[in-house]
């Protein structure tokens, strides 16, 4: 425990004056606003370790985080364990709102009574036959903790003596069912809440995003408002493309211009005949990137939209046909986020790969990762029994050719000795067993499924995870991403259709999230994708109004 006074930011980092405020706020509510590449989420990490590391968060008081995406959540989880080692970060929760719902819902289950009763072993589906009390969609889970809250005092009573402190972040896409929860949860007490996010970024309308959240929020928990300006992220010619567009959204928030100045950075807006053109041209593209440049592959994004299958088809042949690894993001929903899947991607590369100490590491953290030193001396024991055990039966199998064959029954064994309380452990949702076992079997399709790409198991392993691939993805995912260079696919008027304020906020997240490079594409034609019976427009039309924005700042094509 340290004084007040004495902390400083964690790792040495800098915060500018708003965000230093914000991490050593011991009383008020803040609702601060920030925009792309501002640091909200380290902040946020930051702010967590001052409440804990000064005892402000007062023991046995927890911190409870609640972000919009699994992987944004998980995210934020690591950051604060980094920050303030797992000693502390035990006491740091970090939610999506349905896994917060589902906590709450888990907890009190019996005060829901009637038509909404629920067994103890429901489950999650995606479509209910009829209504049953073994059975709830996702989109029941916040309707549900509302109801509960609603009926409980004891419920209540019982979240609010949880928690000294509540993380709201990307809080510009809060639903108007997400908030009535926080209000139940939270409104009226002493609980500190600080709220993060970005009003230009709003690109949640279409599920019932909240307008003037922010404003809603400051009046509802008396909450001082603060504003983020600085962007560490992007290089100043994006900053100031950026800055246009910032213009005419919210032009109460354009940058001052000291912050743009500089010619560092690149925008290129390119237009192709048809998109079988593009998509040889983009590939050729990102392959120089990787060769020439020694580019990481996942320091590399393609957006799109919506849609992502549809337009991304030929592209996606494309890297394959040049040996370019690549991740749908479609394809790969959130399994790559879980910590089982985690878990078990990290022993297959322990055991397979070639000297693999940041897999090891991760592996040695999640078993055991707060036992003394003597727990932790015989699970590493046990656990290097296992893999020695393992190798041998491997190196017999590579003798007859078969060096991958025998690779899920070693995950079977592993997670056999690991003991599903461990599994259990590793995720709130794991409470559910049927979960935890949905889990390991899609973590087990998908790695079947980079089989077939890729039949060297360790090269397949390295595909599981963000640091061996382009990363192919619709705008919405990239949320709380960045990247060094960030292609946006077909920026044409019958992609970007509808609602113009909620395209030109998704257009700004998708232009925001490149730190170094952004390049623009657009084809005058678009084969309509095989088996596709749904309308389609073959003849495209740039949107002119976002290469408008870009065009100032375009340089040549090499």
């Amino acid at each position: 425990m340290i004084a007040v006074d004495s902390w400083k930011p964690a790792d040495g980092l800098t915060l500018e004056p708003n965000a230093l405020l914000a991490a050593k706020e011991q009383v008020r509510s803040l609702a601060l606003t920030a925009g792309p590449g501002a640091g909200k989420t380290e902040m946020l990490a930051q702010r967590a370790d001052f409440l804990l590391r000064t005892g402000t968060c007062r023991y046995p008081k927890r911190i409870l985080a609640i972000s919009f995406k699994v992987d944004a959540s998980s995210n934020l989880k690591e950051r604060v364990r980094r920050r303030c080692g797992s000693e502390l970060a035990i006491r740091f929760d970090s939610y999506t709102f349905h896994a917060f719902a589902k906590r709450i819902i888990d907890r009190f289950r019996p005060i829901l009574t009637g038509r909404e009763a629920l067994d103890v072993g429901y489950k999650i589906v995606d479509r209910k036959v009829r209504l049953s009390p073994q059975e709830i969609e996702f989109a029941d889970l916040v309707p549900l903790a509302i109801t509960i809250l609603q009926k409980s005092a004891m419920a209540r009573n019982a979240v609010r003596q949880t928690y000294s402190d509540v993380f709201l972040d990307e809080f510009q896409d809060c639903t108007n069912l997400q908030y009535d929860l926080l209000k139940l949860a939270f409104q009226g007490t002493s609980i500190r809440l600080t709220a993060v996010g970005d009003t230009k970024q709003k690109i949640m309308g279409w599920a019932g995003a909240m307008d003037g959240i922010f404003q809603a929020f400051v009046t509802d928990f008396a909450a001082t408002p603060l504003n983020m300006y600085r962007n560490f992220r992007s290089k100043p010619r994006l900053l100031r493309l950026q800055n246009e567009i910032i213009r005419k959204l919210d032009p109460s928030s354009v940058m001052p211009e000291e912050q743009l100045a500089g010619d560092e950075g690149e925008v290129f807006a390119w237009r192709f005949e048809d998109s079988r053109k593009e998509a040889d041209y983009l590939a050729d593209l990102i392959a120089g990137w990787i060769q020439t440049e020694q580019l990481p592959p996942a320091e590399i994004a393609i957006l799109i939209r919506n849609q992502l299958d549809l337009y991304a088809d030929h592209l996606m042949a494309a890297l394959e046909a040049r040996g370019i690894p690549f991740r749908n993001e479609q394809q790969m929903q959130d399994i790559t986020v879980e910590p089982a899947a985690r878990l078990i991607v990290d022993y297959l590369s322990c055991l397979y790969g070639q000297r693999e100490p940041k897999a090891w590491i991760r592996l040695m953290n999640q078993l055991i990762p707060f036992a003394d030193d003597e727990i932790q001396s015989n699970a590493r024991k046990d656990l290097d029994r296992l893999v020695k055990q393992q190798r041998k039966e491997i190196a017999i199998a590579a003798l007859f050719d078969e060096p991958f064959t025998g690779w899920w029954n070693c995950v079977l064994a592993f997670l056999k000795q690991v003991s599903t309380q461990t599994l259990v452990s590793l995720s709130p949702d794991y409470e559910s067993l049927d979960r935890l076992k949905e889990v390991v079997r899609d973590t087990k399709i998908r790695i079947d499924e980079l089989l077939k790409l890729e039949p060297d198991l360790p090269k397949a392993l390295k595909r599981f995870s963000d640091d061996q691939a382009v990363r192919i993805l619709t705008i919405h995912k990239s949320k709380g991403l960045e990247f060094d260079s960030v292609i946006i696919l077909a920026v044409e008027k019958e992609v970007f259709f509808g609602d113009q304020d909620e395209n030109r906020c998704a257009f700004f997240v998708g232009v925001s999230r490149a730190k170094r490079r952004l390049v623009l594409t657009h084809a005058n034609q678009r084969e309509c994708p095989a088996g596709y019976t749904r309308r389609w427009d073959m003849q495209r039309t740039a949107q002119s109004e976002y290469f408008g924005y870009a065009t100032p700042f375009v340089k040549k094509e090499p």
